[in-house]
């Protein structure tokens, strides 16, 4: 009787099962997906980079929706290599990929960007290279447009040195000699760090020397600069930013900017930083606080992108995004400095490692 009932049970779940599947949608994954057209490229697919123009649009990749089975936002992304990299068993494993988002249908690159592309990649300076590119499209698969070629001639990056100074309201008085330095990163491109205090002014200038002989004031556009212009330039306002001034396109910007404290000795924890003010003339990072017993480590702009903790805690060398942390053992005032080495985070990246110093007082 054991034998029907299983012969008679196993051949109803077979029924239930052909049921189901012809109930079921249909597969998606069988349904071929393809890009609609080629990609564009504008205003040219040959491309001649210049350092002085480093600022400007240098492509635009455009494209056509791709439509996949299911309705759900398709996630782009732009893909670089040379013809030597896109074929066999390993193509395209050496790309460079920058993911533009979801159901965005372009991505522009500036010089900088494509001339760092491209020697990333290994074209020469000052010789015509050739670059592939493609775009990703990816929802529950990923399917990619033809293959587009690209002319590229790649600028040697100058190898810059210099300064320029900026006195102003922010440092409590208008002493030239005392004014925080914005370096050289690139040709004619300036960057430092600067912080208002409570009570201080956001306004300054921009000098060439310790001097008043040659200076930069506000220009008639919105961040604009002007030779000889004695119309002051002006930060947001209290807080700490990254300053940059390109003395080529006469363009300057700030944009708030500050490495903190994180962590349970500190009032925030790990879900909120404590900010540090930059001292100029020393180039560090510093606040003094009051901490209790627990860990300190240090991230930039209030997450965790940019994060710095010790492989060993015994030294003041802290490294790019370690676990680890520092033990503070008894609660009181103390006084943390952060010093880092940047020369153009935005191109170059962070370092591997930074300084610190944690003193009780």
């Amino acid at each position: 009787m054991k034998k029907y009932i299983s012969t008679l049970f196993a051949f109803g779940a077979l029924l239930f099962l052909g049921a189901s599947c012809e109930n079921d949608a249909e597969l998606t994954y069988l349904k071929e997906v393809n890009f609609p057209a080629d990609i564009k490229i504008a205003p040219s697919s040959k491309i001649v980079l210049l350092e002085d123009k480093a600022d400007d649009n240098a492509i635009t990749i455009s494209w056509e929706a791709v439509t996949f089975p299911i309705e759900a936002p398709v996630t782009y992304a732009v893909q670089f290599d040379v013809p030597a990299d896109i074929t066999g068993s390993s193509a395209w494993l050496k790309a460079t990929r920058f993911e533009v988002g979801q159901d965005v249908l372009s991505k522009s690159f500036s010089v900088r960007d494509l001339n760092k592309i491209a020697t990333d990649l290994g074209l020469q300076p000052n010789s015509a290279g050739k670059l592939i590119v493609r775009v990703e499209a990816a929802m529950d698969r990923k399917v990619f447009s033809n293959n587009v070629e690209l002319t590229v001639t790649p600028f040697e990056k100058s190898i810059v040195f210099g300064e320029i100074y900026m006195p102003g309201a922010y440092q409590g008085e208008w002493d030239v000699n005392t004014a925080s330095v914005l370096t050289a990163i690139e040709k004619g491109v300036y960057q430092g760090y600067v912080t208002v205090l409570q009570g201080y002014g956001p306004v300054f200038k921009v000098n060439t020397a310790r001097n008043w002989s040659e200076f930069y004031g506000a220009g008639t556009g919105e961040g604009t600069i002007q030779k000889m212009s004695d119309a002051d330039l002006k930060l947001p306002g209290t807080g700490s930013y990254q300053v940059k001034v390109n003395l080529n396109t006469l363009k300057w910007s700030a944009t708030a900017y500050a490495w903190g404290i994180v962590g349970t000795a500190q009032s925030g924890g790990w879900d909120k930083s404590t900010p540090m003010n930059y001292d100029h003339q020393t180039k560090t990072w510093k606040i003094t606080a009051d901490l209790v017993p627990g860990a300190l480590k240090f991230r930039l702009n209030d997450n965790w992108s940019v994060n710095y903790g010790p492989k060993n805690a015994t030294t003041n060398t802290i490294n790019r995004d370690d676990q680890g942390a520092y033990t503070i053992t008894e609660a009181g005032t103390y006084e943390v400095t952060f010093t880092i080495a940047e020369t153009d985070p935005a191109t170059a990246g962070y370092p591997a490692t930074a300084t610190c110093t944690i003193i009780k007082k």
